[in-house]
């Protein structure tokens, strides 16, 4: 028998699958976090609060463009589960080539449409005008790369729907190691400032996508990989419909959220550099939030896709119970260490006064956002492996628009709580997906999904 990269999940123990595929997606996870906080912590400690606030700005922006990407290669992750578990892998390489092609036009027409409308957008943002010029030079380089953002996402979509987490995280640490060192190069050696922390950024991002590109085309007959370049071009219009179907839903989902995010930051933005600078690190801290949520929530996709798909609708269940055991008990050790260590958190970032007072009140938000990417990564997790896109489409509006955007003008305009009413409204809407995959749940309706595959 041909050796195979391609992982079986309907047999075997689930906590021990889960956390065997985890481990490497929350590694990789980490090392994303580790090297967009590097970006941070160099210009903080090198240009202040007006380099963090430029860096923070422009990594929102630079973050929102990815959402088609996040959309579609979640999308197509479970899509390539459910093919396995259904005993389609001779359809796997035709699905890739279409995928492939089809997102790596999204990134070229969403680079050229957001470089034309770059200051715009800086100014919707209420950009700080000390931080505009790195702001601007941070979002054009990451206009620029944004193909390579979207053809990691690919590339790790395929291997993680297959069941692969590990050869992601080798290609992530190199990224992670290379960034780091040309963000010491860019920005303390050569003076670069933001837009010398993204280059170095966008350049370990490339290098780390055409290493896994190389991979993948050297080792496709381990992953049942048959393509032909034509592939890439003429794609299959019933494949291309099923990755519209689900993947829309879920790149509004990721729009809205982030759009929220912008909508969010924007108000606090206006709040001064101080309050600008600490959003910075807000941010970093809900990427700290999300480090297990979305390992566990990428794993457990993969798992109930395939499990729903071959109808071993019990296992779906188990396979749930212990993504709520590991994300709640990760939770709560992360949560200990903001409360009772709070100034050697924040003092990491920065050593302004001015942005550390800022973090004594925010310490509360920031174990809300750890309770809540614990418990959405477990429904999370049902709603997308089951392929189902109108809970998708739901979770996008009520998540994304209308908790996130209502409870931030509640909590911060209405009753005047400021840019600590927005980051809360931004903490209680992340725990939505969780009640609305506890509806999904007990409907029975993500059963539905093992008809369509």
């Amino acid at each position: 028998m041909e050796k195979t990269q391609i992982r079986d999940f309907t047999r075997g123990n689930i906590t021990k699958q889960l956390l065997v595929f985890a481990w490497p997606l929350f590694l990789s996870n980490l090392l994303q976090v580790v090297y967009n906080m590097v970006d941070m912590i160099i210009v903080g400690n090198h240009l202040g609060k007006a380099g963090i606030s430029a860096v923070s700005v422009g990594g929102d922006v630079s973050h929102f463009l990815t959402f088609v990407a996040m959309g579609f290669s979640a999308a197509g992750q479970v899509l390539i589960a459910r093919l396995i578990g259904s005993g389609q892998r001779e359809k796997l390489g035709r699905f890739v080539g279409t995928m492939s092609g089809f997102l790596m036009l999204c990134a070229a027409l969403l680079s050229l449409l957001s470089f034309v409308f770059r200051e715009g957008i800086l100014r919707l943002m209420n950009t700080p005008q000390e931080a505009f010029a790195g702001a601007l030079a941070y979002s054009c380089v990451c206009m620029a790369g944004l193909v390579f953002i979207y053809g990691y996402n690919i590339v790790s979509a395929v291997l993680r729907g297959m069941g692969d987490s590990k050869h992601p995280f080798v290609f992530i640490s190199i990224a992670a190691v290379l960034n780091l060192a040309l963000d010491v190069l860019f920005v303390m050696g050569l003076d670069m400032g933001p837009g010398g922390a993204a280059l170095a950024t966008v350049i370990s991002q490339g290098v780390s996508f055409v290493s896994c590109v190389v991979f993948l085309a050297v080792r496709r007959r381990e992953f049942v990989l048959d393509m032909r370049p034509v592939d890439f071009i003429h794609w299959d219009r019933a494949m291309l419909l099923d990755l519209v179907r689900l993947g829309l839903p879920m790149a509004i989902k990721s729009a809205s959220i982030q759009i929220s995010k912008l909508f969010v930051n924007s108000w606090i933005n206006s709040y001064g550099i101080a309050v600008s600078a600490f959003a910075g690190i807000a941010n970093k801290l809900s990427s700290v939030a999300n480090l297990v949520s979305n390992a566990m929530n990428t794993a457990g996709s993969t798992m109930v896709g395939q499990n729903i798909a071959a109808l071993e609708y019990e296992r779906v269940k188990k396979i749930l119970v212990r993504l709520a055991m590991i994300t709640l008990s990760v939770a709560a050790a992360f949560s200990s260490v903001i409360v009772f260590f709070p100034d050697v958190v924040f003092s990491v970032f920065t050593k302004d006064a001015a942005v550390l007072a800022i973090g004594e009140k925010y310490v509360p938000i920031a174990v809300l956002l750890f309770a809540g990417a614990a418990m959405r990564a477990i429904m999370n997790a049902l709603i997308n492996g089951s392929g189902d896109y109108r809970m998708n489409f739901a979770t996008a509006i009520l998540d994304g628009i209308v908790m996130r955007i209502g409870l931030a003008v509640l909590l911060g305009l209405v009753l005047d709580m400021r840019h600590y009413g927005f980051w809360l409204g931004d903490a209680l809407a992340g725990f939505t997906p969780f009640f609305i995959g506890l509806w999904f749940y007990f409907s029975g309706k993500w059963k539905n999904g093992a008809k369509k595959s």
